[in-house]
């Protein structure tokens, strides 16, 4: 999306959708001060908690004889961060304006805590990539914006910050927005559908182009940060009407007599209360109407299909429900569904299939070697698998997939495991929530890896590093 079309769109569109947004970067980019000139500047700041900050601020000697105060406490909430000056955990702040409320992830930058950039980043609709202004482009920079490829982020801004630091140079601005432009074009970033891609130049420390747009860039002609992050459509919206319900059974909702009195209790008819079954859980892709056929998926059977009866949600039936909505839904026929099974749009999953092809994001400081089990979680089911091969890892300085064995801290890279049982595995490509798993350490249960579905070996072939 060019800055031009942003800045047209600003004067029609009127978001309401609530907005989930990340920000990642190298160390000491600004992320955390970035933040808190957000939420600062759009008075999301309580007073008590300003004046906390401010005393804090002052005791430390921010800002010198000019006072002022230190943005980023605003957000480095850990005792640790504090006293360190840099942040570990992803923060979440929540904030609103006129026209939208969003929830914001603040990710920290050092190497070693990518992982929580992908935690972040996962269920963001939009990624804010900070770059210090004197430094430019780093490895760094690189990881994250593949990590932002990988993970399909529907929207990825670029601010090149501390521009009062290099005298609001266009020259410095371009070169930088050049190089950016650059390694997106080598990960196929702001093309093919894969991601918007802006670049803003932008002051955190004193607002510049975050909130409003400032008079010390006029070579900068597009919108401030705040106006992009309020004009651009949500995931949700843009993945409404292109995927197929996708529907996660999490729980079997099935009273009998044992809960009449409750029923009684509320006025409900004991008897239907009594005969009640549905199927609790959170639409992932796509909408459902009363009336729809849709398919049963479960491991070990053919897709058994029946038609939606009924969908409730906190005592009410709708007629209709969209992701990302946790709803009840009651079908015609008795049909053998327990927790992990999918129901799903009629006709539009394929058979289910031990075989995982998959691009990982490697999370633990223990490597993955050919061999290695572990545990697979796809949406409410987990399965224990065995590694059987690694196909490759991502090169930061080429972008090709040069030839692996195994998989060390922060790789990304290419695997092929086999499943104990098989499960309705979809390219991430085309369902950005289905076809997501988490791979997990069957020891002590902590998290391995972020995976991405891959549809078959013949994707490995491509030298180029493409989802």
């Amino acid at each position: 999306m060019s800055t031009e079309t942003l800045a047209a769109g600003l004067e029609t569109a009127l978001p309401t959708t609530l907005f989930r947004f990340a920000t990642a970067g190298s160390v000491d980019d600004g992320k955390s001060t970035l933040v808190g000139r957000l939420l600062h500047d759009s008075k999301a700041i309580l007073a008590d908690t300003l004046d906390a900050v401010a005393r804090t601020s002052a005791d430390r000697g921010f800002g010198g004889e000019k006072g002022g105060i230190d943005l980023a406490l605003l957000t480095d909430g850990l005792r640790a961060e504090r006293e360190q000056g840099i942040t570990i955990d992803v923060a979440y702040r929540y904030f609103a304006t006129d026209r939208r409320s969003f929830i914001l992830a603040d990710c920290p930058g050092h190497v070693q805590y990518t992982k929580n950039t992908v935690t972040g980043a996962s269920t963001a609709d939009a990624v804010v990539v900070l770059i210090d202004a004197r430094k430019g482009v780093l490895e760094q920079t690189r990881r994250h914006l593949s990590v932002l490829q990988l993970l399909r982020v529907a929207h990825v801004i670029v601010a090149v910050n501390k521009i009062d630091l290099v005298d609001f140079s266009e020259q410095v601005f371009r070169d930088i927005e050049a190089d950016v432009q650059k390694v997106a074009r080598e990960l196929g970033l702001g093309s093919d559908g894969v991601a918007d891609l802006l670049v803003v130049p932008v002051s955190a420390l004193d607002g510049d182009n975050v909130v409003d747009r400032s008079e010390r860039t006029p070579w900068y002609t597009g919108p401030a940060l705040l106006e992009v992050l309020e004009t651009l459509p949500a995931a949700d919206e843009l993945e409404a009407e292109l995927e197929s319900f996708r529907f996660p059974v999490q729980l079997v909702i099935r009273p009998q007599g044992a809960l009449a009195p409750d029923a009684v209790a509320a006025g409900l008819d004991v008897e239907a209360y009594r005969d009640y079954r549905a199927y609790a859980g959170q639409i992932t892709e796509g909408s459902v109407k009363v009336g729809d056929e849709v398919s049963v998926i479960s491991p070990g059977h053919e897709p058994r299909t029946t038609t939606v009866i009924g969908i409730d949600f906190a005592g009410q039936s709708l007629e209709e429900a969209a992701a990302p909505q946790s709803v009840a839904v009651r079908l015609a026929d008795e049909i053998d569904i327990a927790r992990g099974d999918t129901i799903a749009a009629a006709g539009t999953v394929r058979e289910s299939t031990a075989d995982l092809y998959a691009s990982l994001a490697w999370l633990s400081p223990k490597p993955l070697r050919e061999g290695q089990k572990v545990l697979v979680k796809h949406g409410t089911r987990t399965v224990q698998a065995l590694v059987r091969n690694v196909t490759g890892k991502l090169d930061l300085a080429t972008f090709n997939v040069e030839p692996a064995s195994n998989l060390e801290l922060n790789d990304i890279g290419h695997a092929q495991l086999r499943l104990s049982a098989p499960l309705p595995l979809e390219n991430y490509l085309h369902h950005r929530r289905t076809g997501a798993f988490l791979v997990i350490d069957p020891i002590d249960g902590n998290t391995l890896a972020a995976g991405l579905v891959k549809d078959h070996p013949g994707d490995h072939e491509d030298e180029r590093y493409v989802i």
